[in-house]
């Protein structure tokens, strides 16, 4: 059986971290959900993610690759960090809705 990745261009690639990007963007400008609008935030991370690797395999450089191991710890930090904030404000309001948290009075 052929590897499904041999016909596969940077143009595929590229187009892919795009679309991850773009419905990361949409998501995150069209919920309210703060968990959705986190998960949203990761997608885009996931886009650039391809993109970089795309990049460093298209140039056959390691860089590319390389940095894509700190965006991804960064993703990390980041998400524990939210995670933690997301928890921190249910327990104060009941709720996840942005619209709630958008004064930032009690």
């Amino acid at each position: 059986m052929p590897d499904p990745l041999t016909n596969a261009t940077l143009s595929h690639f590229l187009a892919t971290g795009a679309v991850l990007f773009a419905l990361g963007l949409v998501g995150f400008m069209s919920r309210r959900n703060l968990i959705i609008m986190f998960l949203c935030t990761e997608m885009m991370f996931q886009g650039v993610v391809v993109t970089l690797v795309a990049f460093s395999r298209f140039h056959r450089n390691d860089t590319g690759q390389t940095f894509v191991i700190f965006v991804l710890t960064i993703a990390a930090a980041e998400a524990a960090l939210a995670l933690g904030l997301v928890v921190l404000l249910y327990r104060r309001k009941r709720t996840l809705d942005v619209q709630a948290w958008s004064d930032l009075k009690e």
